[in-house]
């Protein structure tokens, strides 16, 4: 415990140099101002500006991402709560209450209950993932390639199945994801795959071309009829943030709830915010003596769902940094920022690399204490900015995009990358397929197969390695019961109506 404590001290004294608090500044003011725009989130922030990264060092690099991250978070509660616009959808549910009660002319208040809301609910995932990230770390040094096999599988499986709509949709995206990460030149083999004779391919697809495509240029084609701006807003002032103390009292334990719901599912791989979120909504509408009066301007419907979606913001960190497995679809790309770094995620990153991983620990206390003081005089500047017509903003969107796809190598065929995939996910999200395992099986799907290989040649070809060993073995049958669970509500969704329609012909016969 001692020993955390001192290490979190060095790491506030990386994350307060003078360089890595501009970088971290930067990152959480990017963050928040397009987190803010309808339309974009902490994919879309970090996927156009990623390549600004690759100049800096791991630390800053890896700070300012964070601060995109989780500033991103932020600023799309400002949308929801203000004029009923959702930036991503875990800030979907906060529109429920939160635009509610800004017509009613609580719309200060609720800014400033969520505001408390998120620094508390981050600050308990960060002291969750500062005592709880050296012990995974113990645990994890116990894994051989059978085991990481088995939980990156466990990974791609759950982020899979998990996402929104058709589990057999999600599966399919990852494995496209997976063919993405094949492409190019083999390792081991020195053989070229799936590069259709192009030069360009041979080291692979640009994890930022997949990223600004199928997240920035697939998001922005779904928008682009949206030309008008949305209209005017009564001013927020610092006095209207305020809240009561009877209003602090309403918000308290829901916000201790939601932020217990989002430290559990910040551990599980697949479960996104907005799994998260809906989940501690909904907790807090069963709970409710009036679960009439959600909609309606509930203190409960927003601190809950907020205080889950930052806890979590915070907790993934754990899987992502110490194990190397990311959580969602942001996760990866953060993973794929430090593989780009050349620091690979896993337990050894503790020992190897201390000053990213407690650097980046007193940053995310850093960045929401900057994230309190930046909002409260930037509210009026969010406000006019929503009422910005989209037809500006799209143009200037696409212009950086392009321009930081370019950037990566120099090289024009990144930006064709970009559009191929932003056609791409385009057409992937008017057929309603989840996206995100597209990135999540891109990430992961390089190592699951160094692994396989590397589990097969110390067992000569057996299989049975991966049944030998208990660790894999308990995590295949996760697996094997995740699989099951996900065909049993799909069978039992697909004969319900069945049943109810022969019970309603019964009936008229």
């Amino acid at each position: 415990m001692w020993q955390s404590i001192l290490d979190l001290g060095y790491g506030f004294g990386l994350a307060l140099e003078p360089h890595n608090l501009f970088w971290c500044f930067s990152g959480v003011l990017v963050g928040n101002l397009i987190g803010v725009l309808p339309g974009t989130g902490a994919l879309t922030a970090i996927s156009m500006l990623l390549p600004l990264t690759f100049s800096l060092q791991p630390v800053p690099a890896i700070l300012m991402l964070a601060g995109i991250f989780y500033g991103s978070q932020y600023g799309g509660a400002i949308g929801a709560i203000l004029l009923n616009l959702p930036s991503h959808p875990p800030h979907a549910v906060t529109c429920l209450d939160g635009y509610p009660m800004t017509r009613a002319g609580k719309g200060g208040t609720v800014l400033g209950l969520t505001m408390i809301s998120s620094f508390f609910a981050a600050s308990f995932g960060i002291v969750v993932m500062i005592f709880a990230s050296p012990l995974l770390v113990q645990v994890a040094f116990k894994f051989g390639p059978a085991e990481l096999f088995s939980i990156m599988l466990l990974g791609l499986i759950a982020g899979s199945t998990m996402s929104r709509g058709s589990p057999l949709k999600g599966i399919a995206m990852t494995l496209i994801g997976l063919i993405l990460g094949c492409v190019g030149t083999d390792v081991q083999t020195g053989l070229q795959r799936f590069t259709f004779g192009l030069p360009e391919l041979a080291d692979g697809v640009e994890l930022v071309s997949i990223a600004m495509g199928v997240f920035g240029i697939a998001d922005f084609l779904r928008h682009v009829n949206r030309m008008k701006h949305i209209g005017s807003l009564k001013p927020v002032s610092l006095k209207d943030m305020r809240p009561s103390k009877a209003e602090l009292k309403q918000a308290f334990w829901p916000m201790l709830r939601g932020t217990l719901v989002g430290t559990i599912f910040g551990a599980m791989p697949g479960t996104g915010p907005t799994i998260t979120t809906f989940i501690a909504y909904a907790l807090e509408q069963k709970i409710s003596r009036t679960p009439e009066k959600f909609g309606t301007g509930m203190i409960a419907g927003v601190a809950a769902p907020e205080a889950a979606s930052h806890s979590k913001t915070q907790v993934d960190f754990i899987p992502t940094m110490s194990l190397g497995i990311p959580g969602d679809a942001v996760m990866a790309l953060l993973l794929g920022a430090l593989l780009i770094q050349g620091i690979q995620p896993g337990p050894r990153l503790l020992s190897e690399h201390p000053d990213i991983f407690w650097g980046l620990i007193a940053s995310f206390w850093v960045g929401n204490v900057l994230l309190m003081v930046l909002n409260v005089p930037m509210i009026g500047v969010w406000v006019k900015l929503l009422q910005v017509p989209y037809r500006f903003l799209f143009p200037a969107a696409v212009f950086f995009i392009a321009i930081g796809a370019y950037t990566v190598n120099n090289d024009i065929f990144a930006v064709y990358e970009v559009l191929a995939f932003g056609l791409i996910g385009a057409l992937f999200m008017a057929l309603d397929f989840p996206i995100a395992p597209i990135l999540l099986g891109y990430v992961l799907g390089p190592m699951v197969e160094e692994n396989f290989r590397r589990a097969m040649l110390l067992s000569r070809g057996h299989f049975s390695v991966f049944i030998d060993r208990p660790i894999s073995a308990a995590i295949l049958g996760v697996i094997v019961a995740l699989l099951a669970a996900q065909a049993f509500f799909s069978l039992r969704a697909r004969l319900r109506p069945r049943a109810a329609a022969a019970a309603t012909i019964a009936f008229q016969e």
